[in-house]
């Protein structure tokens, strides 16, 4: 069976034209004709009925595409592993919130930079509802994002690790010293937060106002460095990953303050959609990210 053959009938597929096909691949119409009349006798069977310019599916076609794919996946993985040997060439783009992207990617991105020196990687930052919405429309290679767990029949999820959220301050101020601080204690200081939409703070949203709370914070930003300046300044107290503050926190600069307040976790997560091939430079960032996540 011809793996040309089996791609112009998953074109085919997906535009429900012939001439249409042929443009995108570059082909004259007569070939693509040709090609699925090919793999039409090779299979004993018909796969397209045509209405004039437009083309359906038969039911036989329907069934084909399920085998098509997983031929095309399987030539494109032959493709990856041989590629591995040689030095990745083209793009990668990554979608990841602004708390990973700062925190934790850069020294898997370092790494990935020496292990592929002729990728040009591209990262797109938003929230993870923007995220979703580009791995659907196929703008971004694969999403790093921080939630809930979250399965869909179209991702594939290489990497899910629990991330606990954290109140945190300056170890200088009075709470990080106290044990067991009642929220509404908290709610009183100065807030300095994350935007509205981020996952973490929608969920503190919802515990409070179960519990009849609401957060006023004195600035809400998206850039967690700026945070990061203010409790340093001991100017506030945040809410945020503790990915973010891990270093500081090490170093004795911020301090976790112990509340009575239902805990969050979250879960970072590396995923992909089913249908998206895997190129030696995704393969090789995936195997990346999964050696750092083992640590």
């Amino acid at each position: 069976m011809e793996i040309r053959n089996v791609t112009t009938f998953m074109k085919v597929a997906e535009l429900r034209n012939f001439s249409h096909a042929a443009i995108q691949l570059g082909y004259s119409q007569s070939t693509v004709t040709v090609q699925i009349k090919q793999l039409e006798e090779e299979l004993g069977t018909q796969l397209f009925e045509r209405f004039g310019k437009h083309v359906q599916l038969t039911e036989h076609g329907k069934q084909f595409i399920g085998y098509a794919t997983d031929i095309l996946k399987t030539v494109q993985a032959a493709k990856t592993m041989v590629s591995l040997d040689k030095n990745p060439t083209g793009t990668l783009q990554i979608g990841v919130i602004e708390s990973l992207s700062s925190s934790v990617l850069p020294p898997i991105l370092m790494e990935f930079q020496k292990l592929c020196p002729l990728v040009e990687t591209k990262i797109k930052t938003g929230l993870n509802t923007d995220m979703y919405d580009m791995v659907q429309r196929n703008e971004i290679d694969m999403i790093y994002f921080l939630d809930q767990k979250i399965y869909r029949p179209e991702w594939v999820k290489i990497i899910e690790r629990p991330e606990p959220i954290v109140f945190v301050a300056s170890s200088g101020h009075p709470l990080t010293q106290e044990k067991n601080v009642q929220v509404e204690t908290i709610l009183k200081e100065p807030l300095v937060l994350t935007e509205k939409g981020y996952s973490y703070r929608y969920d503190l949203e919802q515990i409070l106002a179960a519990q009849g709370y609401e957060l006023h914070p004195v600035l809400e930003i998206g850039n967690t460095d700026i945070i990061l300046k203010f409790l340093l300044n001991n100017a506030g107290i945040s809410f945020l990953p503790f990915f973010v503050v891990r270093e500081f926190v090490e170093s004795g600069k911020l301090s976790i303050i112990n509340t009575d307040c239902v805990s969050i976790q979250m879960w970072s997560q590396l995923a992909y959609h089913k249908n998206k091939w895997i190129t030696p430079q995704m393969q090789q960032f995936m195997d990346t990210m999964k050696k750092h996540a083992s640590t």
